[in-house]
């Protein structure tokens, strides 16, 4: 059934985790999984969100062959892939995928030689500058290699207020002056040729402002993301302007990410969006006031020693995400509900103790389940995703570290 507009399971919480228990009963832990039905609904979600938009899944966020193709071009809403390495991009083009943006820049010349050997098969892989230094080095090569790079500008769409600044550090190109004066630069040059341009307002995206505990921080987060919301909105907007007035057209105007659908898409410049971790729902992604997902991924552990009735500590579990260091870049327990991490202790290498004392008679041999706070970068653990539908694994899906890849 449904309620408020969220998936509400018949199960109980104490079933959910007897569900997974006894899908999990035969397995070897650690091993990491994801659940097809709920990820399904989360993509169903993005959909109505980005509201008629087309959106581009970032493959950083997913990290297996076998979802990527589960979801690329199957949809009139999901449209190309948006990578985070040139070698990343060019194994997916050898792959069978097309449509492949390259968000961040590279130097790289070996994987930039990769992604020329790809344009010469005919493939649509387009990189990202922000730097005359990277457009002078990909013309260089281009030339010598007789090829040409397709190419989109960064734009910086960070904001920043006396002693703050509200925002990722990406790109130098602030304004839609900088915009202007690096698309010149390209245009100028016969081994790259400028497709598109892409801002994404990470501050917006990428910052929970419904914590549970944090009124203060939410509220303020929330005032600081209303207020650069309209201003990133402009300048991503003035800067498209500014480059059609100089006889300069972009192919596609990219922004967002899963969770600034509600503002990026009010940018009348913006031709698509960006979105990958709604589709697993991490952590990370638990409170934001405008939309809410369902957890589709996850890592069972098993449980090894009891040192107290209500401590069980299982084998693994220390898989820590990126970013800034603190307690929300460790995985959480996730069910049986209402286990936690020591503080002390936190989540080993070798083993994690947790903290229950509820309705479910664990013992040695029981999993706990956790979710790591990040989406992707829980395939950089493990080699494979159980997939899992009606009920039962319905598939070993290998991740990029499965298959031998570890491009970053």
């Amino acid at each position: 059934m449904l309620m408020d507009g969220f998936h509400v399971a018949a199960n109980t919480a104490g079933n959910q985790y007897q569900r997974y228990k006894a899908i999990l009963a035969q397995e070897r832990l650690p091993v990491a999984f994801v659940d097809l039905e709920v990820m399904q609904r989360n993509v169903d979600a993005l959909a109505k969100r980005a509201a008629g938009l087309p959106i581009r899944l970032v493959t950083k966020s997913v990290r297996c062959l076998s979802i990527l193709r589960r979801y690329y071009g199957k949809g009139p809403f999901l449209s190309g892939l948006m990578c985070y390495s040139p070698a990343e991009a060019a194994w997916l083009a050898e792959e069978g995928f097309d449509d492949l943006l390259v968000a961040y820049p590279s130097a790289e010349t070996a994987d930039l030689a990769g992604v020329i050997r790809q344009l010469r098969l005919g493939r649509n892989i387009v990189l990202m500058v922000d730097s005359p230094v990277q457009v002078d080095h990909l013309d260089r090569m281009a030339r010598e290699s007789a090829a040409v790079f397709r190419v989109a500008i960064d734009l910086d769409m960070s904001s920043d207020l006396p002693g703050l600044h509200f925002g990722v550090r990406r790109s130098p190109l602030t304004t839609p002056s900088d915009v202007l004066a690096l698309a010149r630069r390209i245009d100028g040059c016969t081994g790259v040729r400028l497709m598109g341009l892409m801002g994404y307002e990470g501050q917006i995206a990428g910052l929970m402002d419904d914590v549970p505990g944090q009124g203060l921080r939410n509220l303020i987060l929330r005032r600081l993301k209303a207020w650069s919301g309209p201003q990133v909105n402009a300048r991503r907007d003035d800067s498209v302007h500014m480059l059609k007035k100089a006889g300069i057209h972009l192919r596609f105007v990219n922004g967002g990410g899963s969770g600034s659908f509600e503002s990026t898409r009010t940018d009348p410049s913006v031709t698509e969006l960006a979105a990958g971790s709604a589709l697993y729902a991490p952590a990370l992604f638990d409170h934001y006031r405008n939309f809410k997902l369902e957890p589709a991924a996850g890592f069972a552990v098993r449980i090894a020693r009891q040192p107290k009735r209500d401590v069980f500590t299982c084998s693994g579990g220390g898989y820590p995400a990126s970013g800034p260091s603190g307690l929300n870049r460790a995985p959480i327990p996730w069910l049986p509900e209402g286990s936690r991490l020591i503080p002390d202790e936190g989540a080993g290498e070798v083993q994690t103790p947790v903290v229950y004392d509820g309705p479910e008679e664990l013992r040695i041999g029981d999993p706990v389940l956790f979710r790591h706070a990040k989406a992707g970068e829980l395939c950089e653990r493990f080699n494979e995703l159980l997939l899992i539908e009606n009920g039962q694994v319905v598939e070993r899906a290998k991740t990029y570290r499965g298959q031998g890849h570890c491009f970053l």
